[in-house]
């Protein structure tokens, strides 16, 4: 099999659009012409068409969208069926698998919002991954996210697969923190791998989508086949932003994991210069389990958080630095900086996320340095 960027760069080759640009043009029709020369009527309901066919509408498929799944499928080692976010993503597993308990840990709180609406509307069961053993039934679900969000901390998912497998469970993961080359999650038994696309995959904070994978064709066609009454496939634009961006994906992600790495290892050398404001790290490169060096094989997560002392450092600390914009999500070229407590009212008052770009590190780490010292001299002073 050919190289990572080199799928990432020519897995559509042969999809046909019926065009010869090189760069894939912008398709903003919802509905495409018949072929009247063509005309052959489906054979019972339309499941997988849109992805398999000529173009018919939008909702169901279009050029781009059948782009991004040819990448994400090469790239992501399976059948991948591209949503118009990741949210939708994870709503289309709760749809098609029908889960009666869902056991969920620490993750996106999107995530666990959209459970609790499976919850109050259709009795399902949210629990912890602690009570897998306990409680789980076969056709449940298990939900894990290594690296977690806002952490940027790994789990064992061996250990999470091993438990649910024996329950008769489903096991996804939500890679999203770590998408290729620095994970595969199928290498640790997973039946379904999730990621938003609005993140890495995207890479540029212009775009939304998500991402299924599976392994077995027959779900794969399901997921197609709701996907086209959800109402959830990514749209035209959305799809040709991604491609754009799935095209340099190794590239970034891997100077966005080295430059994560370097700048928390700075941090970690000088903690104590910034003992007042700066209180805790965490990063998978500060794991010391044997586990994460064998699932994060390709480099460590280009997230980390930090701990500060105050809640009034967290509102000071992004209005010294210059170049990390202070915004939520992650996974762009542009480094970000969010207090993470603004868009997640459950997490730790005083926890900071820190989303790595593409930027020089040593810009990186001066600026930050920077902003902790200023930090530290108000606390002396």
């Amino acid at each position: 099999m050919a190289g990572l960027s080199t799928l990432l760069i020519h897995a559509d080759d042969g999809v046909s659009d019926h065009v010869t640009d090189v760069a894939p043009p912008i398709n903003v029709s919802t509905t495409f012409r018949y072929d009247n020369d063509n005309l052959v009527l489906p054979e019972g309901d339309c499941d997988g068409y849109a992805t398999e066919g000529a173009p018919v509408y939008s909702r169901e498929g279009h050029p781009n969208s059948n782009r991004c799944g040819s990448i994400l499928s090469h790239a992501l080692n399976g059948y991948a069926v591209a949503y118009n976010s990741g949210l939708s993503a994870f709503g289309a597993a709760l749809t098609h698998y029908n889960p009666k308990r869902l056991f969920i840990g620490q993750s996106y709180h999107g995530c666990h919002k959209l459970a609790d609406i499976w919850v109050r509307n259709y009795g399902l069961l949210k629990l912890g991954l602690d009570e897998i053993e306990e409680r789980a039934q076969p056709g449940d679900m298990v939900h894990i996210e290594s690296p977690m969000n806002p952490y940027g901390t790994a789990v064992d998912i061996e250990e999470y697969v091993s438990k649910g497998h024996k329950k008769g469970a489903i096991v996804m993961i939500d890679s999203t923190f770590a998408p290729p080359p620095l994970q595969n999650a199928w290498e640790f038994g997973v039946d379904i791998l999730m990621h938003s696309c609005t993140k890495y995959l995207g890479g540029h904070s212009d775009l939304l989508g998500g991402v299924l994978v599976v392994k077995d064709k027959a779900v794969f066609r399901q997921l197609v086949a709701d996907r086209i009454y959800l109402g959830t496939n990514i749209a035209n634009l959305d799809s040709y932003l991604l491609i754009r961006s799935l095209r340099t994906l190794e590239l970034r992600v891997m100077k966005q994991s080295d430059t994560a790495t370097k700048l928390v290892a700075y941090l970690k050398q000088h903690i104590s210069e910034f003992s007042d404001v700066l209180s805790e790290i965490r990063h998978t490169s500060l794991q010391q389990e044997e586990f994460v060096k064998k699932q994060l094989a390709g480099g460590h997560t280009p997230v980390f958080s930090i701990m500060l002392k105050t809640v009034d450092q967290c509102r000071e600390l992004p209005k010294k630095l210059k170049f990390f914009h202070h915004a939520t999500s992650f996974g762009g070229v542009e480094s970000l900086i969010e207090w993470r407590a603004l868009s997640d009212p459950e997490i730790e008052k005083t926890l900071v996320r820190v989303s790595v770009g593409c930027e020089d590190h040593n810009d990186l780490i001066n600026d930050l340095a920077n902003a902790l010292r200023y930090l530290q001299t108000q606390v002396t002073n």
